[in-house]
């Protein structure tokens, strides 16, 4: 049976555009997509998934002690099994660089002017993809080493809900690589490096909390949108990382952000950092992907991390072209990177908080952190028994 849906709804002088997705999955109810516009602005809408019958396994004093192992614990072995030293992060970069982020290339970046730089206006980062990039150049970083950093971020564009929070911490890493690993092995190899250390942090947790038992299988699957499209062709993409994360547990699918068989993405990406284009030893594009476990509390596909193989000068010239961006070559990232002073590098960003909402077992993001929330979302979450932070 439906529950009734939050979201923030304005009347005066909207018009509603009803292209709204809703389903009901073991009694959740998920509004996908739902706009309102007025004139040319466009606003999303907040969700809120409802697990029946919630009660945290946790008090909220335990979820903090949760909190700061999951972090300590988790940042060494990541640390350890990539090789990564720890680095300083900017909180804000210069605008016109070409350095922030673009995530899906929509997203607005918070800006401000700086006085005594002239009104220079300054972003707030989305991410430090390419700012990672420039760092391992600058620190003059070897092959096979890199570098990770406590990213904080503003995305003030984002759709607010269970997974999606205005504040954004994540683990931004990257590593030097060289051309001969610009393949889809030694992007599966980094993944399971990676994984080995999600399985470690899991098992400190439910030796530290006994009433979270353990729920990751031992081996994580790998599949390409291109593969999930064919076996699901009938389904949305995030319906169909849904049905294929519900059987494997852990899944890493590869190949975000260029049109797949039927002409459609499975999810946009950024055309100046990930490779997406580039035609591996599997015959299909793309270099990077996402990587989705299965949420146990709200029962379905939760992504906790998007990495990749980052563009060389020609994948970059590939994108920039593809998505109409070439302007973008006459920005300082990109002139570094046509220029060949940046390194080859493999990257990506591990949601913090996400992962401690994971392992926690926790319903909503912000029962893990500190953030902002529409009135109607804390009422809810209320009666849900979801206790906002």
């Amino acid at each position: 049976m439906f529950e009734n849906f939050i979201c923030k709804i304005a009347f005066l002088d909207y018009i509603l555009i009803y292209n709204v997705s809703i389903y009901n999955q073991n009694d959740y109810l998920c509004l996908e997509q739902k706009t309102i516009i007025k004139n040319t602005k466009t606003i999303t809408m907040s969700y809120l998934f409802k697990p029946q019958n919630y009660d945290p396994i946790l008090t909220l004093q335990q979820t903090e002690v949760g909190i700061s192992k999951i972090k300590e614990f988790f940042q060494s072995n990541l640390s350890s099994e990539l090789r990564l030293r720890r680095v300083t992060a900017p909180l804000f970069v210069l605008r016109g660089t070409g350095i922030n982020d673009d995530l899906n290339g929509v997203e607005r970046a918070v800006n401000f002017p700086i006085k005594d730089m002239g009104d220079a206006r300054a972003e707030v980062v989305h991410s430090l993809a390419k700012w990672k990039r420039l760092t391992l150049a600058a620190y003059g970083v070897e092959n096979g080493y890199g570098i990770y950093t406590d990213m904080n971020a503003i995305r003030a564009d984002e759709e607010l809900g269970n997974l999606h929070s205005l504040y954004v911490d994540q683990w931004d890493w990257e590593r030097v690589m060289t051309a001969e690993e610009r393949n889809i092995d030694f992007l599966k190899s980094i993944v399971r490096s990676i994984y080995a250390s999600f399985l470690r942090t899991e098992y400190l947790v439910s030796e530290s909390f006994p009433a979270i038992r353990p729920c990751l299988p031992a081996e994580i699957t790998f599949i390409h949108a291109e593969e999930l499209r064919q076996l699901y062709p009938t389904l949305t993409p995030k319906e169909r990382e849904n049905e294929f994360t519900r059987i494997h547990k852990a899944v890493f699918v590869i190949g975000i952000g260029g049109p797949l068989g039927d002409g459609e993405k499975h999810d946009g990406r950024a055309p100046d950092y990930d490779d997406w284009t580039t035609v591996a030893e599997n015959g299909l594009a793309g270099l990077n992907g996402d990587i989705l476990f299965w949420n146990p509390v709200l029962e379905l596909a939760f992504e906790v991390s998007s990495m990749g193989i980052r563009v060389d000068k020609a994948a970059l010239l590939r994108q920039l072209e593809m998505e109409g961006k070439s302007d973008r070559l006459n920005m300082y990232f990109h002139k570094r990177l046509v220029d060949g002073s940046l390194p080859l590098s493999i990257g990506g960003g591990i949601g913090q908080s996400r992962l401690c909402m994971f392992f926690l077992r926790k319903a909503h993001i912000g029962e893990i952190q500190s953030s902002i929330w529409p009135a109607e979302m804390y009422k809810e979450c209320q009666k849900l028994n979801i206790i906002l932070m």
